[in-house]
């Protein structure tokens, strides 16, 4: 918890971690700022060499210097942190690699609990590029990151330890490589790509889910799955599952349909246990050639079927919906040892890993969500708050995923539009305290809602039904 803190800057203490490069340079820049607002600014030198006209100007303005590198200045540096009131962290940054050396490492360990912490670009001491750490690295309260979002603010673990993202366009724009590592869509984002019905459209054409789901054990997953499902606006929800769980839909969802029949799209697995009529009936959905949304229970039989090459639909028709334990539990299925904190290590790593394995869309769950395709396609979703690790959540999520995939939107921009929604309808559920699955697919209407009004309506009022591929393009 950060500090309570009450009127300005002027009389406060500022310490400034300043590395060689640009980072130790905008943090001295930082400084000088703030040194010019009344601030009590030190800057403790933590690399080699820093920016000379930024130690130039701090001093001019009576900045304080400590060079931490030796043993004098060390025990000068802890004592200015043990008094600081803010830390900018301006180590290391986007050419950074590998955890925090010392001295970086004493100090950083050093700053007192509840001192926000405000990391130029990135949190120092993790990898720029992948979002992995491999030792001490700062956790930041703000990061402030210039010209472009670096991937590890969206990869985790990395972006659990950058706090609320600022970004600051100094006009490299035309700059950048066109196709980014990683991308998150925003509510606009999701709100333009959304398949809205025309006045046209009936219950068919709005899209039909087959749901294999539950069993006498879970049948809780089964009613959240068709519940998200519903919420989220598909036009019918087919439910293949056993009689009691079949009760149970229809007294949650009475508007689902019982039995086989014509669909666009499966959701298969949610709580489902081992069941030979289940089984045979996700097996048959998984050879159909129709898009599939693949959780929890008919993960395995997915996986052992595209690994043995019967893929009767591309990577875009197949989103598999694993948490870490379990996509480590899938790539060990294919003679890969792999733990559940391996992937949680490496979780973009791990998700490309299984997705090109098995040529499929991979959707792994936590509290940042990652969207993997074998093509090296990366979305990162974090918009709802903690409380959405609940029992269910995930059945809800992959309700919603599947209304959208049986409405025609493609696996990759389903899992990330089926992210938000699900973060947001999590928020708004929350009101910020705990919430129940149930409560997240209650509150899904209301959040499609406000994301559809972001975007404009037509004179007409009619909006034609978006059918997307991967990447909304």
């Amino acid at each position: 918890m950060l500090r309570e803190r009450r009127g300005g800057v002027n009389g406060r203490r500022v310490v400034l971690l300043v590395g060689t490069g640009n980072n130790g340079a905008d943090a001295l820049l930082a400084g000088v700022h703030l040194r010019s607002r009344g601030a009590a600014v030190e800057a403790l030198l933590v690399g080699g060499e820093a920016y000379p006209q930024g130690l130039s100007t701090l001093g001019a303005v009576h900045g304080i210097t400590v060079d931490a590198r030796s043993d004098e200045g060390r025990t000068a540096a802890l004592s200015a942190l043990a008094a600081a009131e803010l830390v900018v962290d301006g180590i290391v940054g986007d050419r950074g690699s590998g955890g925090l050396r010392s001295p970086a490492d004493e100090l950083v360990a050093a700053i007192p609990a509840g001192v926000p912490v405000v990391a130029v670009d990135l949190p120092s001491g993790v990898d720029p590029d992948t979002g992995e750490s491999s030792g001490p690295h700062v956790h930041a309260d703000v990061t402030v990151t210039f010209g472009s979002f670096k991937p590890c603010l969206f990869l985790p673990p990395a972006s659990h330890a950058a706090g609320r993202l600022e970004f600051v366009d100094v006009g490299l724009t035309d700059e950048l490589p066109a196709q980014p590592l990683v991308r998150r869509l925003t509510r606009v984002g999701v709100a333009a790509r959304w398949p809205v019905p025309a006045r046209t459209d009936h219950k068919y054409t709005r899209g039909v889910l087959g749901v294999i789901a539950g069993s006498d054990t879970y049948p809780g997953a089964a009613v959240l799955a068709a519940l998200g499902a519903v919420r989220a606006g598909v036009g019918i929800v087919r439910y293949i599952g056993p009689p009691r769980v079949t009760d149970h839909v229809l007294m949650a969802a009475p508007e689902a349909v019982p039995g086989f029949g014509r669909v666009q799209a499966w959701l298969l697995g949610s709580g489902v246990e081992a069941d030979p009529d289940q089984d045979e009936a996700i097996g048959q959905a998984l050879d159909s050639g129709l898009p599939c949304v693949v959780d929890a229970g008919a993960l395995e039989e997915c996986v052992k079927r595209r690994a043995a090459g019967a893929r009767s639909v591309g990577a875009d028709g197949v989103l598999m919906t694993p948490h870490a334990g379990e996509l480590a539990r899938m790539l060990d299925m294919l003679g890969h040892e792999v733990t559940r904190g391996d992937v949680e290590t490496r979780p973009m790593f791990h998700a490309l890993w299984l997705a090109r394995e098995v040529e499929a869309t991979v959707l792994l769950k936590g509290p940042t969500t990652l969207i993997a395709n074998p093509s090296g396609w990366l979305f990162s979703q974090n918009d709802g708050p903690p409380w959405l690790a609940t029992a269910g959540s995930g059945d809800v999520l992959a309700g919603i995923a599947g209304a959208l995939m049986a409405s025609g939107v493609g696996a990759m921009d389903a899992g990330a539009m089926s992210a938000l929604v699900h973060g947001l309808a999590g928020a708004r559920a929350s009101g910020g305290g705990p919430i129940s699955a149930g409560q997240i697919a209650e509150a899904t209407p209301a959040t499609v809602a406000d994301l559809l009004r972001l975007v404009s309506e037509p004179p007409s009022g009619d909006r034609p039904r978006r059918r997307l591929s991967a990447n909304g393009r």
